[in-house]
């Protein structure tokens, strides 16, 4: 059994995983009636917020993008999800885990995400079903 260095459980919740903060606008693109909505709960009261949308028209600092194999191309959906993202902030592309239904193959994240302008950076377990993989613009020299 571990435990971290202040004696507490090493158990996080998918929200912990994600890096979400309390006080955060987290954008949620692409839900439909097969998310997961016990994750959608957690983000939220991490957060301490409800999650905004599309049509929301501010910045935001981090996109929660749900992508399906059978939703139309992703790089289109990677490119659409950066409108609103703040510099600095990360999409979190939500794909079905392998073997479920229209599970999208890491393959094709990996050929898109530079396509978007975007490189792959960690692929976390997020519920029974949704996989998440952090998409985050390169550094820009200023």
């Amino acid at each position: 059994m571990s435990s971290t260095a202040g004696g507490g459980s090493t158990q996080t919740s998918a929200a912990d995983r994600l890096g979400l903060k309390p006080g955060m606008v987290i954008q949620e693109l692409g839900w439909d009636n097969d998310t997961d909505d016990e994750l959608r709960v957690s983000i939220e009261d991490c957060i301490d917020a409800d999650m905004v949308d599309g049509d929301y028209g501010n910045v935001v600092d981090a996109v929660l993008l749900w992508w399906r194999n059978d939703d139309g191309d992703l790089v289109d959906g990677l490119v659409d999800s950066l409108t609103d993202l703040v510099g600095g902030g990360d999409i979190w592309l939500l794909t079905p885990k392998i073997g479920r239904p229209n599970a999208v193959d890491a393959a094709d994240i990996s050929e898109a995400a530079p396509i978007a302008g975007l490189s792959q950076t960690t692929t976390v377990t997020v519920s029974k079903d949704w996989a998440a993989t952090r998409l985050v613009a390169p550094k820009t020299v200023t």
